[in-house]
């Protein structure tokens, strides 16, 4: 494993070394400059599980059925990439939106002396990273531009709604329900998170057609779901050195799923009675496990209709879910 990581972390030093180049030699900008921005991609990108980009490579393992060529690992490992530089994006912007503290087991970005609110601007520029990179890398495959465009976009609206949905210092638990969380969560983490990986792999592969991105977006949205409720549920009671960051769904006023279901057993509740719930209800801790027991039931049963007569295979589903099944952080 320690092998796997190392090689697909040396293809981001190739990739950071692509961006280097770019704004020291292309661009002629002063050393300074490009010094920040190397500090914001190795501090905001490295040290994370890499679970979205490495999907990417395991994926397209998977539906060609052998080992990557070392040309192949570089293409599928530069594609994971990609969705870190989006992830890490997201998280800068989310740990200022939600007044982060700690972001895998460090302070978060903005809370780094001399950084501030100038991680609003690099933020922009880790996404910015994505497109020039996919321009050099990737400069004959358009779809890669297309995808990330469309799928970046869905992820920023999703970050707006989960905004508007619970207004900073705005407590109004009418304003919640299961139904607008799963939206919220369907844009905000599940497009990117797990059909983003998949889509890139299948075009990766030569194998993205409508059939196979349909049957892939079908299982991996409802994955994603179950994935942003097992968030849920651990940013509540696992245990935040274990967690990598100290849970503040509550605090923030979240459009959780624990929230909802607590919701759910009285809706006339009040802001004060609902966060007693959540924290000391016990019985939660049931409904989430019985939740998760019907969803992994109900993705399994999915993935075993997969038709994989265009070179989609289950065997990429699985190890998705494997992934992430009773997961602890």
């Amino acid at each position: 494993m320690a092998s796997r990581l190392a090689e697909f972390e040396a293809v981001f030093s190739q990739l950071v070394d692509d961006l280097g180049k770019q704004c020291r030699q292309d661009f002629e900008l002063p050393s300074q400059v490009w010094k920040w921005f190397e500090n914001s991609l190795l501090y905001n990108t490295i040290g994370g599980k890499y679970n979205r980009g490495l999907s990417v490579v395991d994926s397209e393992r998977l539906l060609l059925g052998r080992e990557l060529t070392p040309d192949e690992f570089v293409n599928a490992a530069t594609l994971g990439w990609m969705i870190e530089l989006l992830q890490a994006m997201m998280l800068v912007i989310d740990d200022i939106m939600d007044a982060g503290k700690t972001r895998r087991g460090k302070q978060c970005w903005y809370l780094v002396p001399s950084v501030g609110m100038a991680a609003v601007n690099d933020a922009t520029m880790l996404e910015s990273a994505i497109y020039m990179l996919l321009k050099k890398r990737f400069k004959n495959h358009p779809a890669y531009v297309k995808l990330f465009h469309e799928v970046a976009f869905k992820v920023e609206l999703g970050q707006a709604y989960d905004m508007l949905t619970a207004p900073e210092g705005v407590v109004n638990l009418n304003n919640f329900n299961l139904d607008k969380y799963t939206r919220i969560v369907i844009f905000k983490t599940a497009y990117y998170s797990f059909y983003l990986p998949v889509a890139l792999a299948l075009l990766d592969t030569g194998r993205a057609t409508q059939q196979n991105m349909s049957q892939a977006e079908k299982i991996l949205i409802p994955m994603g779901e179950y994935f942003q409720v097992q968030d849920d549920y651990l940013d509540a009671f696992a245990d935040p050195l274990v967690l990598g960051k100290v849970g503040t769904d509550i605090q923030d006023n979240k459009c959780s799923w624990l929230v909802n279901q607590a919701l759910l057993s009285d809706s006339s509740i009040s802001s004060e009675l609902a966060v007693k719930k959540v924290y000391q209800e016990l019985q939660l801790d049931r409904v989430f496990h019985d939740y998760e027991d019907t969803q992994v039931r109900e993705l399994k049963r999915m993935i075993a209709q997969v038709d994989e007569s265009e070179g989609l295979k289950r065997s990429v589903f699985e190890e998705m879910l494997r992934k992430i099944h009773k997961r602890g952080k």
